[in-house]
């Protein structure tokens, strides 16, 4: 059964909520942008991917109803679906002009729903869609922190910059970064958990966060002294590496996919 958070993002698409189209589209864009060039090998152009990419986005919506979660697709798997769905119609309908004929939108295949590698899902994609869930918690973030302590944050984690550094570029002492610093990763862990429950159609999507070393629910003796405050710690260093390698990635494909789409029109 589809999550509350899922279902209602889902009612807003089918409202017409302005907001989450623009919330889709940035989250998930680039992740099908590259996708249908990958497949398209060349056939189609960038203004047609990014066409296509959109059809992608408003057809996820329109088949929420459709969807069976006791048939196990992954959200991820329902995007690919969809993805490749819209690109074979379109290179379906280009042949079908060449013959000189024309060709109506083939039905929606349901297959897509059952759990397999039948679409091609890879070990890529499927991080690539997770990276994009992580960016858009770290976008809410960015949006709902004091601009200086998200840039701490910034700074401290994304940049790799010590506490002193931080510290001084800021004009605060490192125990005031360190406090600040906290406040930011807990809000994270929060967004991030929204974000990942919002995209998410089964138990194994609900569990990527932990699997990529972002613990959600860490042991709640933070700054407590022996095991337990040590291992806390621990747990929130590798938070914080972990979201860090994400952005970096995700700021590459954004790179990739501006190029990709500076050109259209």
């Amino acid at each position: 059964m589809l999550s509350n958070m899922t279902t209602s993002f889902v009612q807003r698409l089918r409202a017409n909520d302005e907001a989450a189209w623009f919330e889709l589209w940035e989250t998930f864009g680039p992740v099908i942008r590259a996708q249908l060039m990958k497949w398209g090998k060349g056939r189609v152009g960038v203004e047609t991917v990014r066409d296509l990419s959109q059809e992608t986005l408003a057809a996820l919506s329109n088949s929420i109803d459709r969807y069976d979660p006791s048939r196990g697709a992954r959200f991820s798997t329902w995007l690919l679906a969809i993805a490749k769905h819209v690109l074979g119609d379109e290179i379906d309908r280009r042949m079908a002009m060449k013959r000189g004929g024309g060709k109506s939108k083939a039905s929606f295949d349901e297959t897509w729903m059952v759990a397999g590698t039948a679409l091609g899902v890879d070990e890529a994609y499927e991080a690539a869609v997770f990276r994009a869930k992580v960016e858009a918690a770290i976008r809410a973030v960015e949006s709902e922190c004091d601009f200086t302590d998200f840039a701490i944050y910034r700074m401290r984690v994304f940049d790799g910059q010590s506490g002193k550094e931080v510290a001084e570029a800021v004009g605060v002492s490192e125990p005031t970064v360190s406090r600040r610093l906290a406040k930011v990763r807990d809000l994270m862990r929060v967004r991030l958990r929204e974000v990942v429950t919002t995209y998410s159609f089964t138990r194994e999507e609900l569990e990527e966060a932990e699997r990529n070393g972002l613990t959600l629910n860490p042991n709640p003796a933070s700054g407590t002294d022996g095991p337990a405050g040590a291992a806390d710690r621990s747990a929130d260093a590798a938070f914080d590496e972990a979201i860090a390698e994400i952005y970096h990635r995700q700021m590459q494909l954004r790179a990739e996919d501006n190029d990709l789409t500076s050109g259209v029109r």
